[in-house]
């Protein structure tokens, strides 16, 4: 098991361990080709990229969200073919304050492989510390990449459905506390939340710059009042597409409360079946 976060000087120390692979996962909600362009503009030296529609999301139907998690087979293949293997540091990153990046760290454990991390401050932080960036695209080797016992875990919307009124589920949402609301929604086309659902805008995991996650000790104690003494294996995570619920999981982890699942499909998918219940307002 790796650490959760590393910081940008210890990146920089194994740019040259082949042991280590870095990806970049730069997005743009509202711009898709957004993360790959800016990639080729400038990335961490001997990163890849992966792209959140394409390489970390399955095929959206309509009805299963806005991104579905991929097929377990096929991610596994492209990590293999990307060079992850069975003993790889993975460190993923981003521009966006992590939401992207925690999205792939969360696949990983998904699927078994604990040796995976956050680049904390992402790509803001390496040029805060001053790193270089390249240009150069770099090609992977093929690596032996295995399923394994899954680190993480999920819950689909007949759990969720069937737990509305349960204290056996905490439902924290990630989304902006408008969304949450039901105001101003430009994602999806129904506003609101899912019942009982409480609301943990992902932003608050971070500093004052929105750059680097808080500390342990400070996200422990903002989680445990939301969690109000309930068990952190009774939360399950979601936000609009089941990418920045990972970032609340992430932290949630940081914090030392481990356990909590992901409801992958999230709002995009629950509002998509007009008869599951919608509450708008606090």
């Amino acid at each position: 098991m790796s650490k959760l976060l590393v910081s940008a000087g210890e990146v920089a120390a194994h740019l040259d361990d082949p042991s280590w692979r870095i990806f970049d996962c730069r997005h743009d909600l509202k711009q898709a080709d957004y993360g790959n362009t800016a990639y080729h503009r400038g990335h961490i030296p001997g990163s890849l990229f992966l792209h959140l529609d394409r390489d970390l999301s399955g095929v959206a139907n309509g009805r299963n969200g806005r991104h579905p998690l991929p097929d377990a087979t096929v991610f596994a293949e492209k990590m293999a073919q990307s060079g992850v293997g069975l003993e790889t540091q993975v460190v993923a990153y981003d521009n966006e304050g992590g939401i992207f990046a925690s999205r792939l760290w969360w696949l990983l454990r998904w699927l078994g492989h604990g040796r995976v991390a956050v680049l904390d401050g992402g790509l803001a932080g390496w040029k805060r510390a001053r790193l270089p960036l390249e240009e150069q695209v770099v090609e992977a080797n093929r690596a032996r990449f295995e399923i394994m016992p899954k680190i993480g875990d999920r819950v689909d919307a007949n759990f969720v459905l069937a737990h509305l009124d349960s204290e056996e589920m905490l439902l924290i949402d990630a989304r902006s506390p408008e969304r949450f609301r039901g105001e101003n929604e430009t994602l999806d086309p129904v506003g609101g939340h899912i019942p009982g659902a409480i609301n943990r805008f992902y932003v608050d995991n971070l500093d004052d710059d929105g750059c680097f996650f808080k500390s342990a000790p400070e996200l422990a104690d903002e989680f445990k009042k939301l969690l109000a003494g309930r068990d952190p294996q009774l939360v399950v995570q979601q936000c609009g597409s089941g990418v920045t619920a990972c970032h609340n999981l992430l932290a949630m982890e940081i914090a030392g409360l481990a356990g909590s699942r992901l409801y992958a499909g999230s709002w995009s998918e629950w509002c998509a079946d007009p008869t599951r219940p919608v509450v708008k307002g606090i």
